[in-house]
């Protein structure tokens, strides 16, 4: 019986100003997913990230450095890694950050789920989940806006605004991933809500998120108010039969 054909596999991670993450988080990912691919996002960092991807890249053929222009969001980035992967024929893609608040030693486990299903979530908020290095408040706001996004969706997904996912390349195509506008959380939320809408299979994996160590987080008041206003105005246009 012929071995099993493995899947080209693809990691993408997005970077803005990451020079004091990006070469753990590499040696992290090449670690424990040494079969997939790694594909750096990074929107012309002015601290040097892209130079040390670049570094990197010319002696590990694994990793790969696409640069952006401009800076213009999270969403951007991810839709631009996204049609990079498509383009290049991978078969699974995982998305995560660069500052180790997603477990790299969870990729082989999203991985494995997409066996099974269509989309794999790396879940802070199913059994087994947690998050670590967290204020009261924030862990708060973080559950407050799930619960909103759930009840105003109706999806049954825990961590609706998860950053650690995998996807089928099926999946991102059926869900027109780089159709989509949004960009932070919304976009962590549009993709599965469409998803999610188009009937595919999404199972969410346990993880641990801790809070990042080095550098600056990219989160801000707008990005989360965007989220809340395009998620009314999703289910609005649903109503609207739109």
């Amino acid at each position: 019986m012929p071995a099993p054909i493995t899947p080209r596999r693809l990691v993408v991670i997005p970077t803005y100003d990451e020079s004091e993450n990006i070469d753990r988080v590499l040696d992290a990912v090449r670690s424990v997913a040494p079969e997939a691919d790694v594909l750096i996002v990074d929107d012309t960092s002015p601290d040097g990230t892209g130079d040390l991807v670049r570094a990197r890249s010319a002696s590990d053929s694994a990793i790969n450095l696409l640069v952006k222009p401009t800076k213009d969001g999270l969403g951007a980035a991810y839709r631009a890694g996204f049609g990079w992967a498509l383009e290049h024929g991978y078969d699974q893609v995982a998305q995560m950050d660069a500052d180790l608040s997603h477990p790299p030693e969870r990729l082989p486990v999203l991985f494995a789920a997409l066996d099974d299903a269509d989309v794999a979530v790396g879940s802070r908020y199913v059994r087994g989940g947690g998050v670590r290095n967290w204020a009261w408040h924030r862990r708060a706001i973080s559950r407050g806006g799930n619960l909103y996004v759930r009840l105003v969706l109706g999806l049954r997904v825990h961590d609706t605004t998860a950053g650690f996912k995998a996807f089928s390349r099926a999946a991102l195509e059926k869900i027109d991933v780089l159709e989509s506008a949004s960009n932070g959380y919304s976009f962590q939320i549009e993709n599965t809500w469409r998803a999610s809408r188009r009937g595919l299979v999404i199972v969410e994996v346990p993880i641990t998120f801790t809070d990042r160590t080095a550098g600056r987080s990219k989160m801000s008041g707008s990005i989360a108010r965007e989220a809340l206003s395009r998620v009314l105005a999703w289910r609005i246009a649903e109503l609207r039969g739109n």
